[in-house]
């Protein structure tokens, strides 16, 4: 399938289940397929992003991944309330760039087009990047404040693992790059290295944890993952933020898109999606499944973060986290270098 088709099929979605609910106030696209050319070949890995905005303060759960003509589409809620002010969007790292160009799918009301005019003129100004730029920093800091010892270890490791990896969103969006969320380490690697700062992507690896992770060990717990991801589709019954992300729908993003990374020699870039996976199978069986089965997923979760990050509790998540703070300095001046003069 192509891009092109991947995105009419997302436009046919909205205009026949969405457009017609009430609150509707429009859609657009988001993640990595507004920056892939209409023409080339939509990765069976990759999903379509959508966005519906409803009228409201707030929005209702996310349908979240779903088959729709033939491609996997991951359609997310936003409350109108989000995009008032243009000013705010526009300094948003992971919604400014969905109005950087043509990227709306619907727009009844005109707000998105007059926010694309508001936004996309100036995007790639370097004052704009620096905005976007500290929005990163400032959700990364304010994540990882709220590092609670005392949650499930599954729960403790996603609190830190998604912030810390916004090291990576932080690169791309001074480079002007789409903030993906599953690939992110490697888009990152291909921003850096041209710029002679593999010192830099090693030490976010390092950050991670798993900068001299071995291929073997990576594709051991990615077969791990492959069972307890079917094991977690199967019994999963409770509705979940991340219950459609464990379906058989869902399954060729995250255990072929991992097993393609490896099969690239890109195991370490791997790692980050098959550790935050196998979180979410954990916070399924931890609800749904027999006894027996919640204690093999904690143990197949523990031994993937111990072999993977080379983390085994609280104490090691923040001596990685002073780690980072320390890297900071670093980060700043290598996302200066890479915004735009």
């Amino acid at each position: 399938m192509l891009v092109r088709e991947g995105r009419a099929a997302a436009a046919a979605w909205v205009e026949e289940q969405a457009a017609g609910d009430p609150r509707f106030q429009g859609a657009f696209f988001s993640g990595s397929t507004p920056a892939m050319p209409a023409n080339g070949v939509l990765p069976a890995t990759s999903d379509v992003d959508v966005v519906v905005v409803l009228a409201g303060a707030q929005a209702p759960p996310k349908p979240g991944k779903f088959g729709y003509g033939g491609v996997l589409l991951e359609v997310t809620y936003l409350p109108l309330a989000a995009l008032s002010v243009a000013d705010d969007v526009a300094a948003s790292h992971y919604l400014a760039p969905s109005f950087s160009g043509d990227h709306v799918i619907s727009d009844p009301t005109g707000l998105l087009g007059r926010l694309r005019d508001h936004i996309a003129p100036p995007f790639g100004h370097p004052d704009a990047v620096r905005v976007r730029c500290d929005d990163v920093l400032g959700t990364m800091a304010d994540r990882l404040r709220t590092l609670d010892p005392a949650a499930a270890w599954h729960e403790q490791v996603t609190a830190w693992m998604f912030p810390t990896s916004l090291t990576t969103v932080l690169v791309l969006v001074a480079g002007l790059r789409p903030p993906t969320v599953r690939l992110r380490y490697l888009a990152a690697r291909e921003v850096l290295r041209p710029q002679g700062r593999d010192d830099l992507y090693q030490a976010l690896l390092g950050l991670l944890g798993c900068a001299d992770a071995d291929r073997q060990a990576v594709q051991r717990h990615l077969d791990e993952l492959a069972s307890t991801f079917d094991l977690a589709a199967t019994v999963g019954r409770t509705p979940l933020f991340c219950s459609t992300d464990i379906t058989p729908a869902a399954r060729p993003i995250a255990i072929d898109g991992s097993q393609r990374l490896i099969d690239d020699g890109d195991h370490r870039e791997a790692v980050f999606w098959i550790i935050a996976t196998l979180a979410r199978c954990q916070q399924i069986l931890a609800v749904d499944a027999s006894p027996a089965q919640r204690r093999a997923g904690e143990l197949t979760f523990r031994a993937a973060v111990t072999d993977l990050l080379g983390l085994s509790d609280a104490a090691g998540l923040a001596g990685r986290r002073a780690a980072l703070w320390g890297l900071l300095p670093d980060l700043r001046q290598a996302a200066a270098a890479l915004t735009p003069a």
